[in-house]
């Protein structure tokens, strides 16, 4: 069995390290990580089509990115849970980009809650969202990077929930992000013939808009149920003095989607400062 991938051993680092010419989707990329993580993608000089939930952000994330970087870039609305949403914005990039080559699955929910006071529809939507939505971007990516045998990268955004658990209330999370690791681990040998690699980078809690958002929903819930929920600054046990930032996680995701990584596959790169030790 022959696989596609070229020995690099050659290339300057100037050259591992640029996605010129290559073509990026960044899910959940209007705000926090994925805002993030775009930005260093075109940096790096990949167009882009943000993909995001709330159109008119993710429409002012690209517009932004393009007068920055001089990358083409398309905000769009999708449902990551919804085939359909998926199957559209994979379909624009090729339209609007003319390929793909990277596929960031960032979309996901932090929804917290005792379990005993979890509701059916709190557990269902956050596997919809963080595994099924994982798995519906990265078979459509897939699909279209394999289809003229070019291949690609896809990278998920796990989470050190998939590791372990920080605290309790985090039942719906931690299953999803678990389910999240090992999909990203068996989607990496179905592809790997076909020239497609497969990592995930696994962030510690990083204080975003939505992080911040949800961790505090959570509080207030289980603070109504009468259970005690941990503050925000015992969320991290960071061995380098600080919490992580966006770009910090947004670095490691451009290493991942570059050349530099060209050797790994299946693989989540723990960027958690420590915390997992």
């Amino acid at each position: 069995m022959s696989f596609p991938f070229a020995d690099v051993s050659g290339a300057s680092l100037a050259e591992l390290i640029s996605l010129a010419g290559r073509r990026a989707v960044v899910t959940g990329g209007a705000q926090g990580l994925g805002k993030a993580i775009a930005e260093r993608l075109a940096e790096a000089g990949a167009d882009i089509v943000v993909v995001d939930i709330n159109e008119e952000p993710a429409r002012a994330a690209a517009a932004e990115l393009a007068e920055r970087y001089g990358v083409t870039a398309i905000g769009t609305r999708a449902d990551v849970s919804d085939t359909a949403s998926v199957v559209a914005a994979a379909d624009l990039a090729l339209a609007e980009l003319g390929g793909l080559d990277i596929w960031v699955n960032n979309a996901g929910l932090f929804p917290n809650a005792p379990v005993l006071q979890m509701p059916d529809d709190m557990w269902d939507r956050v596997f919809e969202v963080n595994a099924r939505g994982v798995f519906l971007g990265s078979r459509e990516a897939a699909r279209r990077m394999t289809a003229d045998g070019s291949g690609g990268v896809i990278v998920n955004i796990i989470s050190t929930a998939g590791f372990q658990v920080a605290f309790p209330g985090m039942a719906a999370y931690v299953a999803s992000k678990h389910a999240a690791r090992g999909l990203t681990k068996s989607l990496a040998v179905d592809l790997a013939p076909l020239g497609v690699r497969v990592l995930g980078v696994a962030p510690s809690f990083v204080p975003t808009e939505g992080n911040i958002a949800a961790a505090k929903a959570g509080a207030e819930q289980a603070a109504a149920a009468g259970v005690e929920m941990p503050a925000l600054d015992v969320m991290s046990h960071s061995r380098i003095g600080r919490l992580g930032t966006p770009d910090d996680i947004a670095r490691v995701v451009l290493f991942a989607a570059s050349d530099l990584s060209l050797i790994m596959t299946g693989s989540t790169l723990l960027a958690d400062a420590g915390e997992t030790l």
